[in-house]
């Protein structure tokens, strides 16, 4: 007796729980990998920036001058650019004011940049949390699917009084499918999770020496004036 063992023909005569189980699984890995593609990107541009501005900040340019061109119409800030205009606008905000210690200028300026440090990786640890819930919970989900596959193959065999392993190989091998896809979305979500975290807890620690520094000019400009 031939009987079909291909991928498609498994998972067509799956059962309902595991046909429900794989298609769960499918679509967290389609998901995991839109997320991935997004955040190589995002993350890219994030080290592009920085570098740029850092390059450009310790090249002696004025502050003012730095300020303009970030405030421009046609200029968006992105990044460490955003951190160093929060601090830059407190900074002037707060001398304006007259009659102001220049602890108290620094101490708001670098408050106002830990703030916007702090909104800035909120916003590029997002998506992170479900690909590290994709990479926990997939290999679980997809164990599940096969044991339920398993389950379901011997007890078809219960009425029978001679069982062989032809009859009872395809339920097997239908079930084992959704352990593969388990795997198949959760392995490049734990990767990607591990690497983007280490991009940026990188990047974070860029940004908040860069806050470090700019604090320490400040000082020296809040004195001087």
């Amino acid at each position: 007796m031939n009987i079909d063992l291909s991928i498609f023909n498994l998972v067509k005569d799956a059962s309902l729980v595991v046909q429900f189980v794989m298609l769960i699984l499918l679509a967290a890995s389609i998901i995991s990998w839109t997320f991935i593609f997004f955040k190589r990107k995002e993350l890219k541009q994030s080290f592009s920036v920085t570098d740029d501005f850092e390059k450009e900040f310790w090249s002696g340019v004025e502050l003012t001058e730095l300020y303009k061109k970030l405030t421009a119409k046609e200029f968006e800030p992105e990044g460490i650019e955003k951190i160093f205009l929060s601090g830059y606008n407190e900074f002037s905000r707060m001398r304006q004011k007259g009659d102001v210690e220049p602890a108290v200028l620094v101490e708001s300026a670098q408050r106002a940049m830990k703030i916007e440090l702090s909104r800035e990786l909120d916003r590029l640890d997002e998506s992170l949390p479900f690909l590290a819930t994709v990479g926990s919970t997939s290999p679980y989900i997809g164990l599940f699917g096969t044991v339920w596959g398993i389950m379901n193959a011997f007890r078809s065999l219960v009425n029978m009084q001679q069982a062989t392993l032809t009859q009872v190989a395809p339920g097997i091998a239908e079930a084992l499918i959704a352990t593969a896809i388990g795997l198949f979305a959760a392995i490049p979500a734990v990767i990607a999770y591990n690497r983007f975290s280490t991009r940026l807890d990188r990047l974070a620690s860029r940004h908040e020496m860069f806050v470090d520094e700019f604090v320490v000019l400040l000082q020296r400009l809040a004195h001087s004036k």
